[in-house]
């Protein structure tokens, strides 16, 4: 399955960013386990790379598991041997061009038009719409009329209700981070993890 595919048939990208190497491991299995199938392990978490390679090593093909804020040549390598199947970024850069040589799909981020055409006919498999929640659904519907058929990820700030209305706007999925994760990869509240990802995957329709 590919990187497109993927996202379309589950629509719902967790994005886990923590403190605790530890709670991000464990953030994952619960996520995994309510049913969340695509994660995105943050470099900016603590031993990010090792977290992602034990994540990988964990989840085996119950999920699919990227590396999220690629930035550099450097990023691209280290994820790929941890085990990442893509990455992404938060915009266009040296971590884009390194993954699509290495032979990662990319989630390359971008706001503008302008940038999400560059992100386009720079190799992304899908577009990252960042930051989310400064605009909203109907920009992603609007988008939608001049780029048909390209793939777009709003992501940032991205809450329960806002899912339905940023699928229904002609999104390929979501990622959300914090809102889903909440303070579980710091060490806190599995149990309500829990509770937060099964509501995420049924609005979802994961």
């Amino acid at each position: 399955m590919d990187l497109t595919e993927l996202l379309a048939t589950h629509r719902l990208m967790a994005i886990i960013r923590g403190t605790d190497p530890g709670a991000c491991e464990h953030t994952a299995e619960v996520l995994v386990e309510s049913g969340v199938r695509v994660l995105e392990v943050s470099l900016t978490s603590a031993d990010a790379v090792g977290v992602l390679a034990r994540i990988c090593a964990t989840v085996g093909t119950a999920a699919h598991v990227g590396a999220g804020t690629v930035l550099t040549a450097e990023d691209a390598r280290n994820t790929r041997d941890a085990g990442a199947t893509f990455a992404v970024t938060p915009a266009l850069g040296e971590g884009v061009d390194a993954a699509l040589e290495l032979g990662l799909p990319v989630l390359a981020g971008a706001m503008t038009p302008t940038e999400v055409l560059a992100a386009h006919r720079a190799g992304a498999t899908a577009v990252k719409l960042f930051p989310a929640s400064a605009l909203g659904p109907g920009y992603v519907k609007a988008l939608a009329d001049p780029f048909p058929g390209l793939g777009l990820v709003p992501v940032g700030g991205v809450g329960l209700t806002d899912v339905p209305e940023y699928l229904s706007s002609g999104a390929l999925a979501v990622g959300v981070g914090s809102p889903l994760s909440g303070d579980a990869p710091h060490g806190g509240d599995m149990a309500a993890l829990r509770d937060r990802a099964a509501r995420f995957v049924e609005v979802a329709g994961a």
